[in-house]
């Protein structure tokens, strides 16, 4: 089941409207958020440094997918899939600073 969720979004087997707004923008979102605020409560309870950024970092390999995914199903369509890459790059780069 699992194999399937990545098999079919690298494959570009989604739909982009739904790789780029469901997947990226709501759920990653969600998911970095989550581990943001996980990490400030493990840092305000004085947990090691290396647990804080581990856990704060956590989704990057998935934000990462996401990204190349959407790069990969925009690559063949029009200028509304070339904002959606553009607008997943900048994501990215949000979600690794902030």
């Amino acid at each position: 089941m699992i194999s399937a969720f990545f098999r079919s979004r690298w494959l570009g087997q989604v739909p982009i409207d739904q790789l780029f707004w469901r997947d990226m923008m709501l759920v990653a979102t969600l998911i970095s958020i989550a581990s943001s605020a996980t990490a400030l409560i493990l840092l305000g309870l004085k947990m090691p440094l290396w647990l804080v950024l581990a856990v704060h970092f956590a989704p990057v390999p998935y934000n990462l997918f996401l990204t190349m995914a959407v790069w990969r199903t925009a690559g063949s369509s029009g200028a509304k899939a070339s904002l959606m890459m553009l607008g997943s790059a900048l994501w990215l780069i949000a979600t690794l600073v902030v």
